[in-house]
């Protein structure tokens, strides 16, 4: 934790989703626009495997899952929308690879947490994962290793990337506060105790001991401290969901060194303030808990507040665009 509160964050950064289905052209705006912290993108509008459970389901070992009405289930083998999950990660990896030759510094990828996807991943009988904890601890060791997979795999095709590893959890309070829902949906599955959802993140945040782990939520409620307790280095969030209650925590978590991903910028088309005012609340809660000026532009990196994947290609570059500026005027102007 303490190596990783000393790595260098870009400024800006996407938060994974981006609109579209052309992995070039998405790889090319990414580069183009958050040049100091490029992230692998994930173009949902393709279809099932190219959506963030799919991709994430394509990432397993030794467990496959398939598409069903009901959404992703868990299979015996491996079939064609695993295929397809695989074929479309591969065809962003050739993107991303072609647009960062040379590059050296930190490059973002993302995959779906263990508890969302335990709360996303039914499984032969028509419940999530989370209803068996035999399976969400099988479905969690699976997901490490085929995160150990991934990263090899983008070193390999990065080798100057410093690889941050995001985790996508926007699930975790819901599983906290046993209000995922069952099958029937009529009723919710048990809150999962909170010492095991910490175990369990901490075994996958450890699959990348080399390197930062920022765990995403654009829920409200983030548990900020059972994230940083769990190994997480960054926590990314939708700023505008803060409230003061929040306050304590995100003091100490800046302390103690963690990063803050601050969602300021919509993800949906709309008209963009100017990018000193897209920052100010994130001033105004530096001032509120007197935290020195200095750390501000170290300690958190703008980002839009969730995926841009339901905006349009045009409003998806403004917005990666605006979260460059924001946190320029964040630099020039931390008071």
């Amino acid at each position: 934790m303490s190596e990783n509160s000393e790595f260098r964050f870009g400024s800006a950064t996407g938060v994974g989703s981006m609109p579209g289905g052309d992995a070039r052209e998405t790889a090319k705006t990414v580069t183009g626009s958050v040049e100091d912290f490029p992230f692998l993108a994930e173009l949902p509008a393709r279809g099932p495997g190219a959506d963030m459970i799919g991709r994430t389901a394509g990432m397993l070992v030794e467990l496959y899952a398939r598409v069903e009405p009901s959404g992703w289930r868990i299979g015996d083998r491996p079939g064609r929308d695993t295929k397809r999950a695989r074929s479309w990660l591969g065809e962003d990896l050739d993107a991303l690879e072609e647009f960062t030759q040379g590059y050296e510094g930190p490059v973002k990828v993302q995959a779906v947490g263990p508890w969302t996807l335990a709360a996303a991943l039914e499984l032969k009988n028509g419940e999530v994962a989370l209803s068996d904890p035999g399976a969400c601890r099988d479905l969690a060791g699976s997901l490490a290793e085929g995160l150990r997979s991934h990263l090899e795999e983008v070193r390999r095709r990065i080798p100057g990337a410093q690889l941050v590893l995001q985790l996508d959890e926007p699930s975790l309070t819901a599983v906290l506060r046993g209000q995922v829902k069952s099958a029937s949906g009529y009723r919710t599955h048990r809150a999962v105790d909170r010492q095991a959802v910490e175990a369990t993140l901490r075994d996958v945040v450890g699959v990348h001991g080399e390197g930062p782990v920022v765990v995403h939520s654009c829920a409200p409620d983030v548990p900020f401290a059972l994230l940083r307790r769990a190994g997480a280095a960054a926590v990314s969030f939708d700023f505008s969901l803060l409230t003061e209650r929040d306050d304590d925590v995100i003091g100490e978590a800046v302390e103690g060194g963690t990063k803050l991903l601050a969602g300021v910028v919509p993800g949906t088309d709309g008209p963009l303030s100017d990018p000193a005012g897209s920052v100010m609340g994130v001033r105004t809660l530096w001032r509120r808990l007197g935290l020195h000026p200095g750390l501000l532009a170290e300690a958190v990196t703008v980002t839009p507040s969730c995926g841009l994947a339901g905006a349009s290609p045009a409003y998806a570059r403004q917005a990666l665009a605006h979260c460059v500026r924001a946190a320029r005027s964040l630099a020039d102007n931390p008071e």
